[in-house]
């Protein structure tokens, strides 16, 4: 049976002295959807770049459907790319830019032909044929760059910031519409974003970088109910976890001042009678809920709750959460670490 994964290993990027990937190891299985995520330089470009041929690894191998592709230029590595910018000719219709490719690869006029058609039915785009680029909306451009990448019919398609360009309504129906797409077509896609919420709605598995490395790999539920390492907590979820020295306030809490602890803001209560005490210094009301920032020592702390709040900036709150909330991160790596036994967090 044909597989699609891709498989890097023991992978290595460096231009001179200067490293820009070090052990990169995963696999993305047949059919997967998986978001390489991270801040801006940590490596998740070079990464796809290095899946889709642009770029060649230092060291360390890369798999794709069961060869070794390490060495292979793009065109022989049967994938499709979305890229950022859409990379559209200008001069081209609709039809012309998403039958591009497959003139330059020689693919008969009539099955050009069938698969344009279904590509247009699939991304709505059936009555635009004969437009420009530049006579359609932001979101429909995507959609052009998409049916580019559809109409090839691979199984691998290699995605970076497609959506980075669209305003935040159209980012949304757009991310919805390429998971739908994704898993109609069955394809097997890595999708590159800065944006966790992007990652979080629509990915099998993430795998968040950190200054060329991979910093945690597992499912969306993964990284948000059990980060691996404080980085991983703290840009996982919006907003992100707290995560708060031992020093001052906790030092009655822990045993020691080894760990860093991070607590959810939805997992914070206001308590009229025990907790530690903060005082508000900013209040966000978004509708269906209110971010709420307490100073607490010389740290912030921010807490949701539901609806509108009474709280005033100036006022003081006790805030209270569960233990079974509590995540610790050992304090000079980062790291998780179970909880220590008859701690607590309040």
């Amino acid at each position: 049976m044909a597989t699609s994964k891709i498989i890097l290993t023991d992978v290595y990027k460096s231009w001179g002295k200067a490293e820009a990937l070090a052990d990169i190891n995963f696999v993305c299985g047949d059919g997967e959807l998986l978001v390489l995520l991270g801040p801006s330089g940590c490596g998740k470009s070079t990464t796809l770049r290095l899946i889709a041929g642009l770029e060649t690894p230092t060291s360390g191998s890369i798999e794709i459907g069961g060869r070794d592709v390490s060495n292979l230029p793009p065109v022989k590595r049967n994938i499709s790319m979305v890229f950022q910018n859409y990379a559209l000719f200008p001069h081209l219709n609709v039809a012309e830019n998403i039958l591009f490719g497959l003139k330059a690869r020689k693919v008969p006029k009539k099955e050009r032909q069938k698969r344009l058609k279904d590509t247009a039915a699939l991304l709505g785009l059936t009555e635009f044929m004969d437009r420009k680029p530049a006579q359609l909306s932001g979101g429909q451009r995507q959609r052009i760059a998409l049916g580019r990448a559809i109409v090839a019919q691979v199984s691998v398609c290699l995605m970076d910031e497609p959506l980075s360009n669209l305003d935040a309504k159209l980012r949304q129906e757009m991310r919805q519409e390429i998971r739908s797409l994704q898993q109609r077509l069955k394809m097997t896609m890595v999708y590159v974003t800065h944006d966790q919420v992007e990652a979080m709605t629509i990915a099998d598995k993430i795998i968040l970088m950190k200054d060329g490395r991979i910093e945690q790999h597992g499912t969306p539920e993964d990284l948000y109910n059990r980060p691996a390492t404080a980085f991983t907590g703290s840009f996982i979820g919006n907003p992100p976890m707290n995560i708060l020295t031992s020093d001052g306030p906790l030092s009655k809490s822990f045993p020691d001042s080894s760990y860093f602890l991070g607590i959810r803001p939805e997992n914070i209560s206001i308590s009229n009678t025990s907790g530690i005490e903060g005082q508000v210094v900013a209040i966000e009301y978004l509708g269906a809920d209110t971010l709420i920032v307490c100073q607490w020592g010389e740290q912030l702390i921010t807490l949701t709750v539901k609806g509108k709040t009474d709280a005033l900036v100036g006022d003081y709150l006790r805030l209270n959460w569960r233990e079974e909330n509590i995540h610790l991160f050992n304090r000079d790596s980062g790291v998780r670490v179970s909880n220590p036994a008859g701690g607590t967090a309040r």
